[in-house]
């Protein structure tokens, strides 16, 4: 059984326990908060495999979640501010790309993810974003966000960054976070498809993943019932944290 996995997915068996158990946790995380699948997974994977196999992994899984997610969600999601976000995103995205190809990508993830930083220590001594703001906020932060997600590949954390600012209620910003996922995922696994970035071996690791995948976002969507909007906007705080001092150890690392 094992050496059938093991030429299925091209993985030893150390080599693959370590990454069920990677993506177990991080899609727990993703379970509770609405978000850090990816940053997590890829940065942990990262360590064994190349980023070139790990990224397109985790846009796949990235969709798989949400899809299982949705429906928890539904009733909460804002589809009013999502369609302007997506929207951004779908614009921004292709700028982004201009300046990947321009600018050297470590050093605009460094400044990206300093600036999340110092943003995150403002939310947590309670910076609110007042007002609504309307359309045109919720369109410009999706440019931004399809700005970063194409020049760095971390356009999810200005979105969430964004709602956690704002006065919007837990259940919404995370049930809106999940369906920005969704299309944001959709949308950069269409890419790494055009690039053919996406193989046989890849394709049996992430349908091998969902295993974990969905005992994890189970088990971490249970705890969020649980959860105080407080509890969980400090948690998400602390993930934002977390993900940015992991890009910036990714880019020392590789």
């Amino acid at each position: 059984m094992l050496l059938e996995l093991q030429i299925w997915t091209g993985l030893s068996p150390v080599i693959l326990i370590y990454a069920l158990l990677a993506i177990l946790v991080a899609a727990i995380i993703r379970g509770y908060s609405g978000f850090g699948f990816s940053a997590l997974a890829v940065t942990s994977l990262s360590l064994i495999l190349p980023p070139s196999e790990v990224v397109p992994t985790a846009f796949l899984l990235e969709v798989a979640a949400s899809i299982y997610m949705l429906p928890l969600v539904w009733r909460s999601i804002d589809w009013k501010m999502l369609n302007w976000l997506v929207l951004g995103i779908l614009a921004g995205t292709p700028a982004g790309l201009f300046f990947l190809a321009e600018v050297p990508q470590d050093p605009m993830r460094f400044t990206i993810s300093g600036l999340v930083l110092v943003a995150c220590v403002f939310i947590w001594k309670d910076f609110r974003i007042r007002g609504e703001g309307g359309w045109r906020r919720f369109l410009t932060v999706g440019c931004f966000s399809g700005l970063v997600n194409g020049a760095a590949g971390i356009g999810g954390l200005p979105v969430v960054l964004f709602l956690l600012a704002s006065s919007i209620g837990a259940d919404v910003i995370r049930a809106s976070i999940v369906a920005f996922l969704f299309f944001s995922g959709i949308y950069a696994t269409i890419i790494s498809a055009n690039q053919n970035l996406l193989s046989s071996e890849l394709l049996v690791r992430s349908a091998l993943f969902l295993i974990p995948l969905a005992v994890g976002v189970s088990l971490g969507n249970r705890r969020f019932v649980k959860s105080t909007p407080e509890s969980f906007r400090k948690f998400s705080i602390c993930l934002l944290i977390l993900l940015s001092l992991a890009v910036i150890l990714r880019g020392v690392l590789f």
